[in-house]
């Protein structure tokens, strides 16, 4: 499998914090962090044998140290295994022994759970998303991003029919091993119903009722397992552009599956035909914003989406801390007149400086009004994300 540097990469080796590198199961953590620091003493909690050894002795970990003082980095991987640990690492931190954790976890809820108080400042928390647009000069294959999206190892697999079987067992093993590690065992079926309908429903604006329904659970346990969904990082919701005003907006968040070849191996198809063409190009553009952002590290920025009680929408509002970016995703090759209608609404709402751009399928940067069109890469690259 060949290598693609991660944008991420220079924030990791310029930090000499403790640091904590969250992201979804496949997305590449313990391999980039390997690279980064090829010496570090590493204690894998994914391996059976050193998960139990850890968790049948508390003060392991101390012992593993020893009297261990200086620069030197400790890289305990799959950290949500064993939440406790924090509270160890944070001992050591204060110690001032000079050792550094690095540590990866794919669950924020396991380890809120762990009720570990790390001291501000002290652990210094990142996300790894699959691969951007910055990461593959702005030049992927959209159909192979539809269709398999970005997952490092299936983005550099060869093969369409290995990309396809790994993508379909992601849901069996996110099943076994995320669900069944959250005690939710006794309703298994339920949630395997429930993760389906979230999949065949995502892009709309989150409906818990409607997905209770159909998955024929109760909504209590509903809004439960999206909770999951989103606390292991496989969601990711936009809330509602929020301005003070009359006008009246849509409150309800809208939610993204973190990648377009994780969601079609729940749902079982990866074909990028015109029925699902939007929901899927929609997705890669508005995932690749939300990992972009995380990829770069930058601060202070805010995504949401604008929609009126009338049906006016804008997909996604880039909020900077000096700009606005009014961003309008088309699956076309071809921009006409309706198209522009979301952004107008948007920008007599807003009543502000903003810049108005259309993310489509066509090859050449057009201006139609204060509307700029960008073929969807250049778009990223034009906004730095």
């Amino acid at each position: 499998m060949s290598f693609v540097a991660r944008c991420l990469s220079n924030e990791l080796t310029t930090t000499s914090k403790s640091m904590l590198l969250l992201g979804p199961r496949q997305t590449g953590k313990s391999t980039l962090l390997k690279a980064i620091f090829p010496a570090a003493m590493q204690i894998n909690l994914a391996d059976e044998g050193t998960y139990l050894d850890f968790a049948a002795d508390p003060r392991r970990l101390e012992k593993v140290l020893g009297a261990r003082v200086g620069k030197q980095e400790v890289f305990i991987d799959e950290i949500q295994r064993l939440p406790s640990l924090l509270n160890t690492i944070q001992k050591i931190l204060d110690e001032g022994r000079g050792l550094r954790f690095i540590l990866t976890g794919s669950s924020a809820r396991k380890l809120r759970r762990g009720q570990a108080n790390l001291l501000p400042g002290r652990i210094h928390t990142f996300t790894l998303g699959p691969l951007v647009s910055a990461e593959l000069d702005y030049v992927a294959d959209e159909h192979a991003l539809m269709a398999f999206g970005s997952l490092p190892g299936i983005y550099t697999e060869p093969s369409s029919k290995d990309k396809m079987k790994t993508l379909l067992s992601y849901a069996a093993t996110y099943l076994k091993e995320e669900i069944q590690a959250e005690a939710l065992t006794r309703n298994i079926e339920g949630f395997a119903r429930f993760l389906k309908f979230a999949a065949v429903t995502s892009n709309q604006f989150l409906d818990i009722q409607k997905l209770a329904s159909q998955a024929q659970i109760n909504h209590q346990t509903a809004r439960r397992y999206f909770d999951i969904l989103d606390d292991t990082l496989i969601v990711h919701r936009i809330n509602a552009f929020a301005k003070s005003t009359r006008t009246r907006l849509v409150q309800h968040p809208r939610y993204f599956f973190f990648d377009t070849g994780v969601l079609n191996g729940l749902l079982g198809n990866f074909t990028v035909s015109d029925d699902r063409k939007g929901q899927l190009f929609e997705t890669l553009v508005v995932t690749q914003c939300i990992h972009s952002i995380a990829a770069k590290d930058l601060m202070g920025m805010r995504l949401s989406s604008y929609r009126t009680e009338h049906g006016a929408e804008v997909d996604l509002i880039i909020e900077h801390p000096n700009s606005t970016i009014a961003l309008e995703i088309k699956a076309t090759r071809n921009i006409g007149p309706s198209d522009l209608s979301g952004l107008a609404s948007f920008a007599k709402f807003y009543g502000k400086p903003h810049r108005s751009i259309i993310a489509y399928q066509g090859a050449e940067k057009l201006q139609i009004g204060n509307v700029e069109v960008w073929p969807w890469q250049q778009a990223l690259q034009e906004i730095a994300l």
